[in-house]
């Protein structure tokens, strides 16, 4: 039998026993807690004893019916005497037995009415009658559930035992630990309940099933397939006790779930709601206070509530809710420690609470709250009852408002929403209601940008707060620019401002910031907001509350129209002082003072800021912002020329994305998408950056997004790079009409002239070649940034050919080489030593060919290492190959995803940690162990710290 798994021993003891009493009589009491299997094993162990010849007479006690007066006794007699003839009977209840007539004959409970008095006649006479039958053979005396035997038959076992020494009879019972406590109707029978107990020579307790047994039984019911894990669940979730798990495995059994991803908290939904009806049975006959207890307990959560609190939702005084918790810690449902008590297994908490009245949970929940509330406690317990508490309590808007912002700055999105939607349904006022949707449109950014849009609008329309309609005019423009609905948001921003322009001039210009820089974003909009940009100053917001975000505005003025890269440093570091997210002001317009300090040279101070927004997004558990601040760090990456590590964010801005509903498609993707293609190019793996152009449908036309501007240079990149020059050079010189008409004619955004000198000089149009190039120089100059400048050097250089060019190349190289432009200062050395070889110097040419490998390799910029190896082996040097195996091996996200479950996450929460899903966390472990040559986690650390070591250690020149 299934039931008896893991009661083998306990069996075979009982069985012992009970075969040794062949002639001295004996008690044997089984102990064991409510649901341990204490019926099973006797009825196994009595059809072993009834197979001896055994006469066996069983009863079992009730509690419905312990007032009924030697209940027991009579079920143990009735049937035995019921089939005897009448001679047998006569002699069956002849002399001392003849008291026990009056009880057992047929007419004597209607005699009687149930109530007979439990004189010494009448227990000897019972007695006698036990000792005639056990004449006929060994007599074997069975009482299950002794604790809720009546009292009568109680004080005749007492009888009995006293005094059965020396007959061949046995006495078994079962009893369940602690259940004299329970016994709040009838304080009498605990003292009778005790000395019965003393008189049981042998005791078998049945202790909880261990893990190995619980093992056993899942895969007896369910079968030998279910994940370890399962049993382990289910042997957490139900303390070992048998009801419980065989009751649990029939649900499950029926409802066929996905074992391996159940936890033991999940179970507990799976019970059938008999279980909890049944508890609340067992506990109903220890009183009412013992199941107000038990229901306040369960909707307290079932595991760590303070006793003061219990018995505040309970409605009882704090002395009555202790004896009844003293009562159900003996009776083992409840357990305790210090002044905390829970269920003494998880499943009982929501077994009971299932159990309860929807109406009635309501009213405890509600209670708990306030409660709770009143002894300030924690804000999100309290709002956890409120959700589930009635309707209209007071305060339960305000409370849970409180609790979403808590849970938004603790990095639980998901969660504020579900207390704000809850708030939602509460009567409110107007303004109340404004205030929730605007933070639940604020919540669901974080994963669901259109549900976002229409509480945003909502809110919006209902708001009369000036800085309540700025925040949410602001949030509402920039979740309908991530779904490309820019007339929409620009729309928003303009009404908004325009309604705030007399009541609160300083919000009005906050909205007119955001206005100007989502039409700078738009070819159809950007001229008729140029001149606004030009005319606004940093006084215009000194001290209100535009003063950082026009600050952000102004850095990146500078940065496009070329005029002064100091200012637009100082511009950008006031406006990024409270990061590029800031809580009090989040924005897309700070994304614009991060690029202003790329295009000043000051890339390392973005890679910060952008560290931190990544960083910060991570813990705001923001699926949307960790995507949008990859992006930003990605674009910093590519100026710094950290090809693998741009790719790595590229990659993961896009997951997240993706995560997040935002598709392929969208704006928000478009920069991501191309930086990544960027990078393949850069690393020569063009055919893979071309599948990811069609993919992102960037091969055609190209709306007037400037997001596109940027992905017409790097779509020319990669023409140049597939041999597709002319198409290469229209991507360019349309890149450059497209910034020029959006007011950036200089290169410190997009240096397409320099790009379009070099296409131009492969075509063989020198003239114009050389004049882009001169341009670009030009205005790099003038601009004054080293890294712009080198780079214009460097186009500058190829073009001119010669001596002179060799002196620009040169040039190039001294200016990029103390910038954070890595990339570029190895494209220039690359091209510097190859035409050095092409003249004949080649002793020089491979020194700079050398360090040209060196840097690109280390950045990841595989094409350029490659050309660099090439040149090196034209000009007469060996350089080793290019690794296929090990860390160099791995792509960025492969690595970053390794070196997570280096240090110990699980699968499921890397997939958390990066925004992904779990099955792309299990590819990239995969592909990372077939790289590695190792075939799983357990020697991860081990290969990757091998493979650093090897990275690290010096290594002879290319």
């Amino acid at each position: 039998m299934p039931v008896l798994i893991g009661r083998e021993d306990q069996v075979e003891t009982l069985v012992r026993v009970l075969s040794e009493q062949d002639t001295a009589g004996t008690g044997v009491l089984v102990e064991g807690d409510h649901g341990s299997g204490k019926s099973a094993l006797l009825r196994a162990a009595l059809d072993r004893v009834r197979r001896d010849g055994d006469l066996v007479l069983a009863a079992s006690g009730e509690a419905s019916e312990r007032g009924f007066a030697f209940g027991v006794v009579r079920q143990l007699f009735e049937r035995a005497v019921a089939g005897e003839s009448e001679q047998s009977r006569q002699a069956l209840f002849a002399g001392h037995a003849t008291a026990a007539a009056r009880l057992l004959e047929p007419s004597a409970e209607a005699a009687t009415g149930g109530a007979v008095p439990a004189d010494e006649a009448l227990l000897n006479g019972l007695y006698w009658l036990a000792v005639r039958l056990s004449e006929r053979g060994r007599l074997v005396l069975v009482v299950d559930d002794l604790h809720w035997v009546d009292p009568a038959s109680l004080r005749w076992l007492h009888y009995l035992l006293r005094r059965a020494g020396n007959l061949p009879l046995t006495v078994l019972a079962t009893l369940a630990p602690g259940a004299a406590a329970l016994e709040a109707a009838d304080p009498g029978s605990a003292d009778r309940l005790a000395a019965v107990h003393r008189l049981f020579r042998h005791r078998l307790a049945l202790p909880a099933l261990g893990e190995e047994a619980v093992a056993a039984i899942v895969h007896r019911t369910l079968g030998p397939g279910v994940a370890p894990s399962f049993a382990a669940a289910c042997r957490t979730a139900t303390g070992g006790n048998s009801y419980l798990l065989h009751a649990l495995l029939g649900a499950v059994g029926a409802a066929r779930p996905d074992l391996g991803s159940l936890t033991a908290e999940q179970l507990g939904g799976l019970l059938p709601p008999e279980v909890g009806r049944a508890v609340l049975g067992l506990v109903a006959s220890a009183g009412a206070d013992a199941v107000a207890v038990v229901r306040a307990t369960a909707v307290l959560g079932g595991d760590g509530s303070a006793v003061g609190l219990v018995a505040g939702v309970a409605g009882l005084s704090q002395p009555v809710a202790e004896d009844a918790v003293h009562a159900l810690v003996h009776a083992g449902l409840l357990v305790r420690t210090e002044d905390e008590i829970g269920f003494s297994c998880p499943l009982l908490a929501g077994a009971v609470a299932d159990a309860v009245r929807p109406s009635r949970r309501q009213e405890l929940h509600g209670r708990a709250a306030r409660l709770l509330l009143e002894g300030d406690g924690p804000l999100t317990e309290v709002a956890g009852h409120l959700m589930r508490g009635p309707a209209g309590l007071d305060g339960t808007a305000d409370v849970l408002r409180r609790a979403a912002s808590q849970a938004t700055r603790q990095g639980r999105p998901e969660q504020a929403v579900v207390f704000l939607r809850r708030a939602l349904r509460e009567p409110l006022a107007e303004a109340t209601r404004a205030t929730l949707l605007i933070g639940l449109g604020g919540a669901e950014l974080a994963s669901n940008v259109p549900a976002a849009v229409g509480h945003f609008q909502r809110g919006l329309d209902l708001s009369r707060d000036p800085v309540e309609r700025t925040a949410a005019a602001r949030r509402l423009s920039a979740a309908l620019f991530a779904l490309d609905r820019y007339p929409e948001g620009l729309a928003v921003l303009t009404a908004t401002s325009a309604a705030l322009h007399e009541l609160d001039p300083g919000n009005a210009l906050r909205l007119e910031v955001d206005f100007i820089y989502g039409s700078l974003s738009q070819a159809a909009s950007a001229t008729s907001v140029l001149r606004r940009l030009h005319e606004l100053g940093p006084e215009d917001a000194e001290g209100g509350t535009a003063e950082r975000p026009l600050a952000a505005l102004l850095s990146l003025r500078e940065v496009m129209t070329g005029s002064d890269p100091e200012a637009a440093v100082r511009y950008a570091r006031q406006a990024l002082g409270h990061g590029l997210n800031p809580v009090d002001d989040e924005s897309g317009v700070y994304i614009g003072a991060l690029l202003a300090l790329g295009g000043a040279g000051r890339s390392e101070s973005a890679l910060m800021y952008a560290d931190a927004a990544v960083d910060a997004a991570r813990e705001r558990g923001s699926g949307f912002a960790y995507a949008v601040a990859s992006s930003a760090r990605a674009r910093v990456h590519c100026r710094l020329g950290r090809v693998a590590d741009c790719r790595a964010d590229a990659a993961n801005a896009l997951e997240a994305l993706e995560e997040t509903g935002i598709d392929l498609r969208h704006s928000h993707c478009i920069t991501p998408l191309a930086i990544l293609m960027d990078a393949l190019t850069k690393q020569g793996k063009v055919e893979y950056a071309a599948e990811l152009l069609e993919r992102g449908g960037l091969s055609g036309d190209l709306n007037g997004h400037w997001t596109n501007d940027y992905v017409l240079l790097v779509r020319g990149r990669l023409r140049v790079a597939q041999g597709r020059l002319r198409d290469g050079l229209a991507d360019f010189l349309l890149c450059g009409r497209r910034a020029q008409a959006r007011g950036m004619p200089g290169p410190g955004v997009l240096p397409w002239r320099s790009e379009a000198a070099l296409a131009l000089l492969a075509l063989g149009e020198t003239d114009a070649a050389r004049k882009a190039a001169e341009e670009e120089l030009r205005m790099a100059r003038e601009w004054g940034v080293p890294e712009i400048v080198g780079v214009a050097l460097r186009a500058s250089g190829l073009v001119t050919g010669g001596a002179r060019g060799l002196e620009l190349l040169a040039e190039a190289s001294g200016q990029l080489a103390e910038t954070s432009a890595q990339l570029c200062y190895a494209q220039a050395l690359a091209d510097l030593g190859a035409r050095l070889r092409l003249a004949g110097r080649a002793g020089e040419a491979r020194d700079h060919l050398r360090r040209a490998a060196s840097v690109a390799h280390r950045l990841g910029a595989d094409a350029v290492a490659e050309r660099a190896l090439d040149e090196l082996r034209a000009a007469g040097d060996r350089p080793r190959t290019r690794a296929f195996q090990g860390v160099d091996a791995l792509t960025p996200t492969e690595r970053r995803v390794a070196g997570l479950a280096a240090k110990g996450m699980t699968n499921r929460e890397i997939a958390q940690h990066l925004f992904v899903g779990l099955r792309t966390v299990e590819v990239h472990l995969t592909n990372t162990y077939g790289k590695l040559g190792i075939d799983g986690r357990s020697r991860l650390a081990e290969s990757l710290c091998r493979e650093a070591a090897k990275a690290a250690a010096p290594a002879s020149e290319p």
